[in-house]
């Protein structure tokens, strides 16, 4: 973990080459990326970072598709990003991909961010997204704002973690009442030390608040759900489908 780490962190520095950038003017919409600065699982010095595979799969299908993806962190600037596979075609393709580590390298900081630019947000998974981005109010008001203008909220793996304190106009949570899907109990490892950093279970305070959290107990098989403008993701095999899905319900509203 430490080398892909080190290894993204050298290539955001730098940068690559096959840019992916969308011509702003001809783009089809907005997309936000949620993503988080925390580099360590809580106060430790084990190394966290952000998905790499979470990121460019479902970055690749709405791109492809005409949509401008932009990426919001709270703190702004570079961030942790790790978990990938170079055997993987799509991941190997985006390492190399100039615009999209300039991004990574730059993400904006949520007072940058205007939200009635966007037509959706995607919270990105890794054990960074259990750190600085749940509790982040700046990051929950433009998300909030985006939804209330008709748009989307998602999330994928660990990134469902980031919507926990969502909330509607009339005070209840975002997902209460509704299907929703993250990274389960079921696969965390609670006697690891990674996990007893984490402030909370995803699984567990949703379904506290009223969410009807469900998953694969097979898992890494494209689990995800859709509840009207709500769609989530179990782990990075729902990437893809869950960005296929933002694309899908934007036609129809």
């Amino acid at each position: 973990m430490r080398l892909l780490i080190l290894l993204c962190s050298i290539l955001l520095c730098f940068g690559c080459s096959n840019p992916t950038n969308i011509d702003k003017a001809n783009s089809k919409g907005n997309v936000l990326f949620i993503v988080s600065n925390q580099h360590y699982y809580g106060n430790t010095d084990m190394n966290a970072a952000n998905h790499f595979g979470e990121i460019v799969f479902a970055y690749d299908v709405l791109v492809k598709e005409g949509y401008q993806v932009d990426f919001v962190s709270p703190k702004g600037g570079a961030i942790p990003i790790g978990y990938l596979s170079t055997s993987d075609s799509i991941q190997k393709k985006y390492i190399y991909d100039f615009d999209l580590m300039r991004k990574l390298k730059n993400t904006l900081k949520p007072e940058a961010i205007t939200s009635s630019d966007y037509k959706a947000v995607y919270y990105v998974g890794g054990g960074a997204a259990m750190f600085g981005v749940p509790e982040d109010e700046n990051i929950q008001a433009i998300t909030m704002s985006i939804y209330n203008n008709n748009g989307i909220v998602s999330a994928v793996c660990h990134g469902t973690a980031g919507i926990v304190n969502l909330k509607t106009k009339d005070g209840n949570y975002l997902y209460k009442g509704k299907q929703v899907n993250g990274f389960p109990d079921l696969f965390e490892n609670k006697d690891a030390n990674y996990y007893k950093t984490f402030p909370f279970s995803i699984e567990g305070i949703i379904t506290e608040r009223g969410g009807n959290f469900s998953y694969s107990e097979e898992g890494w098989d494209n689990y995800f759900k859709v509840d009207d403008r709500l769609i989530t993701g179990q782990d990075p095999t729902a990437s893809a489908s869950v960005a296929k899905k933002i694309i899908q319900t934007l036609k129809q509203l």
